[in-house]
C-alpha cells in the first residue's frame, strides 16, 4: 500500500517508541511535529530510520522567539540534522519513488 494509510499521535517520546515497535516489518514511516515539537520529533525520526516532515504548515518558529523566515530554513536545518546524523538526504526524485508518485 502507498501512501499515508493513517495518523497516529506520540505524544511523548515513550509514546512514539511504543509505537515504532508495534508497527509491521518494513514499514515505512515519517515524523513530523507541531510548534516546538518539530525539531525534537524530526531528530528522533532521523535516529530511528523514518523521514521527517517540517515547515511552516506545522511550525512558524526557528527558535523560540524568532519566526522562521521560510520553508527553506527549516528544511535546511532537518537537513543539516540528517548529514550531522549520517543519513542521506532524498532528491526530489527519490522522495517521488518512495512516496510512489512516479
Amino acid at each position: 500500500m502507498k501512501g499515508s494509510v493513517g495518523f497516529i499521535p506520540a505524544l511523548t517520546r515513550e509514546a512514539f517508541s511504543s509505537i515504532l515497535r508495534n508497527l509491521p516489518e518494513g514499514t515505512i514511516f515519517n515524523t513530523l511535529g507541531f510548534g516546538p515539537h518539530q525539531l525534537p520529533f524530526a531528530a528522533l525520526g532521523t535516529i530511528l530510520g523514518g523521514h521527517v516532515r517540517v515547515g511552516l504548515e506545522d511550525n512558524v518558529y526557528y527558535r523560540r522567539g524568532e519566526l522562521a523566515t521560510g520553508n527553506e530554513q527549516l528544511v535546511a536545518r532537518a537537513a543539516e540534522l540528517a548529514g550531522t546524523l549520517e543519513r542521506a538526504v532524498a532528491t526530489p526524485a527519490q522522495a517521488r519513488e518512495i512516496l510512489g508518485l512516479d
